[in-house]
C-alpha cells in the first residue's frame, strides 16, 4: 500500500497559541492531549513537561520531518504556545501539573480526523511500502511500530506515520550511542511483508545526507536542545544528531534486520490491538 502524500517541506516550524485544551489521551505514555489553536485547527499535542521530557519532542521533530523527506506521510507539526492558565478549569490534578509545567513552547501534531488505524488484517500491505517502513525506522532505532502499537494511521487512502516518540533512544544517554547498533525488528507490525528491504535500502540510503539531516535537525528549537549534558550549546546537540545518523547509514549497513527472520505473532482474525488511531478516535468521540 503505498503511503500519502507527503506534503509541504518546512524551513521553520510554523508557531500558534492553544486555546482550549480538550481532552487528555490517557493510554499515551507521555499523557499527550487535544488541544484546539488560534489558527482554528485541532492537534495532538505533546507537552515538554511530561515525564519523558523534551528528548521526546525532539525525536518527534528529526524522525517525522526526516520521514515526510523520505517520501513517508507524516502529519503536520507545529510549536504551539501554551498558556498553563488553560488547565485552571481542569478537574483532574495530574494534567493541572502536566499543563502548569508546560507552560512555553510544546509540539503540535496535525489531528487527522477521520483517521482509522492501520490494521494489516484489514489492510494488507505491499511489500516495497513495508520495507521502505521498516527501513527508515532501523535508521531511527524506532522500537515502537509493533503488532500491539503499529502507530500507522489510514487517511484519505494512504498510510500516515505517527508517533516517533520513542526513537533515536540512544540520546537518553549519548556516550552509549551506537551508530551500528543492530535494529532489532522480530516485533515490527510489517517485518512480516518488507520482503523488499535490499531495494528500499538501495533506494533510501543515499537520500540522507548531511544537508538533509542539517536540515531536519534545524527544525528543532534551540530551547528543547540546550542544557543537554555533555554539550557546549544546541548546536552541538544538532551536528550529534547529525553525526550518528549519517554515520549509520554511510555503512557496513549490518543493522539492518532480517525479515525472514522476523518471528514477530501476527494477532488472529477478531483479535484487537491497541493503536494509536484508538486514542485519536476516543478523544474525536469523547472531547466534544
Amino acid at each position: 500500500m503505498p503511503a500519502g502524500s507527503a506534503g509541504s517541506l518546512p524551513v521553520v516550524l510554523e508557531q500558534i497559541t492553544a486555546t482550549r485544551y480538550v481532552t487528555p489521551l490517557r493510554e499515551g505514555g507521555s499523557l499527550p492531549g487535544v488541544v484546539e489553536a488560534d489558527d482554528l485547527g485541532t492537534y495532538v499535542v505533546k507537552f515538554r513537561g511530561a515525564g519523558q521530557g523534551r528528548r521526546v519532542l525532539v525525536a518527534e521533530i528529526v524522525c517525522a520531518e526526516l520521514a515526510r523527506r523520505l517520501g513517508f506521510a507524516t502529519p503536520e507539526l507545529k510549536v504551539i504556545d501554551l498558556d498553563p492558565q488553560l488547565g485552571v478549569r481542569e478537574p483532574d490534578e495530574e494534567i493541572q501539573d502536566l499543563l502548569t509545567g508546560s507552560a512555553g513552547h510544546n509540539l503540535a501534531i496535525d489531528f487527522l480526523p477521520g483517521a482509522l488505524g492501520f490494521d494489516p488484517l484489514a489492510w494488507e500491505p505491499d511489500a516495497e511500502f513495508a520495507s521502505r517502513v521498516l527501513w527508515f525506522d532501523a535508521l531511527v532505532h524506532n522500537v515502537d511500530r509493533s503488532w500491539r502499537n503499529p502507530n500507522l494511521l489510514v487517511w484519505h487512502g494512504g498510510v500516515w506515520l505517527i508517533d516517533h516518540g520513542a526513537a533515536l533512544w540512544f540520546h537518553h544517554n549519548w556516550p552509549t550511542a551506537d551508530p551500528r547498533r543492530r535494529f532489532d525488528g522480530r516485533d515490527h507490525v510489517l517485518a512480516p511483508f518488507a520482503t523488499k528491504l535490499e531495494q528500499a535500502d538501495a533506494d533510501l540510503a543515499g537520500l540522507v545526507t548531511r544537508p538533509l539531516l542539517d536540515e531536519v535537525t534545524a527544525l528543532v528549537p534551540d530551547e528543547w536542545l540546550e542544557g543537554e549534558p555533555g554539550f557546549a550549546d544546541a548546536e552541538a546537540v544538532r551536528r550529534a544528531y547529525t553525526e550518528h545518523l549519517l554515520a549509520r547509514v554511510a555503512g557496513p549497513r549490518d543493522w539492518l534486520p532480517d525479515p525472514a527472520a522476523a518471528t514477530a505473532s501476527a494477532p488472529h482474525p477478531g483479535e484487537r490491538t491497541a493503536t494509536i488511531g484508538g486514542f485519536w478516535r476516543a478523544a474525536r468521540e469523547g472531547g466534544r
